[in-house]
């Protein structure tokens, strides 16, 4: 359903979801952090009254989102994303130090996290680089330059430590796979991630063995359109092998010891009960705390301020990161499942729209924002259910957070202005 503001058109189911996903997110942030001496809902001392005034200033910012001329994010891009890389290096100066992570800029009134700006530059830098008609990337070099341009604000958040948003930004290579990058690469990486696992779950022997039979069997029934040959097969299984008596090395000589735990504790490596118990006491306290919470909301859940783990705080950081317990426990299986309804909806009308574009620009940013918001919807709730390693990332317009509100909202809303202006301005 489309309408218009002005002259500018404008998508409202995309609007109608974002603001049910913002309104949905609110009312679990003020279940989770109102207390029995709770003043008015603008009372901006609080968690919710903070958010409350995050979603204003976002609402606002939207709004200006739609009278900035469109040509200006895709005219501007270098400087958006070269500010962006200098606002990620002053943190390793003037950052402020926040659960042991340096990703904060202490502005005061709030703490600002370049991070959450530096994905939505990125996502227009990309853009505009692969939509330059010069470009092509099949050609070995513009796609190292494309990679490099995902690259370089990862490297520069990983040391602060926030692999989360490190992640976000590799996610982003989706993109370059919509626009006709070679698929094998796709395919290779999930491979090794998938022989990674397998070798710290089972060891080397049995995911080598595995592998073997695996590409022998493939071999024997591929598809006629696949050409193997055995050559191609011998330097992929020697690849592999390779690689697969590498993970012990990498996992335990560069892994920090809280990423080992939490692949221990993901996995079930690991088998001492007095390293399991203190594994449990502080990183699996988090997950086991926020899946207790989901199960005891049943289908229906316990009702609005209902939630007894959600209200004796037993799970630490539910306003932010684990937001999605709250919302378990307190509107239980119908709950949750509205929420994921509503995200996935967001992000197929996000990919239908994409489709639509006329300019390359516009297209492959929706792309961007959808790989954003995906890889984030996807990990926070994975992560929130234990079927995922806990990693620091936010559930988009439901956790508590100005700086990830604003960011998002600006990413959602940025494409919109480029929709909304398509047929004027590109056709």
């Amino acid at each position: 359903m489309r309408g218009s503001i002005g002259k500018i058109r404008v998508d409202w189911v995309s609007i109608g979801l974002y603001l049910l996903l913002v309104f949905v997110g609110w009312i679990n942030i003020y279940s989770s952090t109102v207390t029995e001496n709770h003043s008015s809902i603008f009372d901006f001392s609080t968690i919710y009254g903070k958010q409350l005034f995050f979603i204003g200033i976002s609402l606002c910012a939207a709004g200006f989102i739609f009278i900035v001329n469109t040509k200006a994010f895709e005219r501007f891009t270098a400087i958006y994303y070269f500010t962006a890389l200098l606002l990620l290096i002053g943190l390793f100066v003037f950052g402020k130090t926040i659960a042991g992570a340096t990703s904060w800029y202490n502005l005061g009134f709030f703490n600002f996290q370049p991070s959450e700006l530096a994905k939505i530059a990125t996502a227009l830098a990309l853009a505009k680089y692969l939509s330059d008609i010069q470009t092509d990337i099949k050609k070995t070099l513009h796609a190292a330059i494309a990679f490099a341009i995902l690259l370089i604000p990862a490297l520069l958040v990983i040391p602060q430590p926030d692999p989360g948003s490190a992640l976000v930004f590799f996610a982003l290579s989706f993109v370059l796979f919509r626009e006709g990058f070679s698929l094998k690469l796709f395919w290779g990486v999930f491979g090794a991630i998938l022989l990674f696992i397998a070798v710290l779950k089972w060891g080397v022997i049995w995911s080598i063995g595995g592998l073997v039979l695996g590409g022998g069997l493939g071999f024997i029934l591929k598809p006629k359109r696949i050409k193997w040959s055995w050559t191609k097969l011998g330097l992929g299984i020697l690849t592999s092998v390779v690689f697969a008596t590498s993970v012990n090395y990498v996992f335990n000589g560069v892994f920090e010891q809280r990423h080992r735990d939490r692949f221990s504790l993901w996995l079930d490596l690991e088998k001492d009960p007095e390293v399991l118990e203190k594994i449990n006491r502080s990183i699996g306290y988090n997950t086991y705390q926020s899946t207790e919470a989901i199960r005891a909301g049943g289908f229906f859940g316990k009702g609005f301020l209902e939630g007894t783990r959600t209200k004796g705080d037993f799970v630490p950081e539910q306003h932010s990161d684990y937001i999605f317990s709250t919302l378990g426990e307190e509107w239980g299986f119908v709950g949750t499942t509205g929420v994921v309804l509503l995200f996935t909806a967001l992000l197929l009308r996000l990919l239908f729209l994409s489709e639509r574009q006329s300019h390359s620009f516009n297209r492959i940013f929706g792309y961007g924002v959808v790989s954003i918001l995906g890889i984030h919807y996807i990990i926070n709730i994975g992560m929130v259910l234990g079927l995922l390693p806990t990693i620091g990332i936010p559930l988009p317009y439901l956790s508590y957070g100005g700086s990830g509100m604003l960011g998002f909202t600006l990413l959602l809303f940025i494409f919109l202005k480029l929709d909304g202006n398509r047929l004027k301005e590109w056709d």
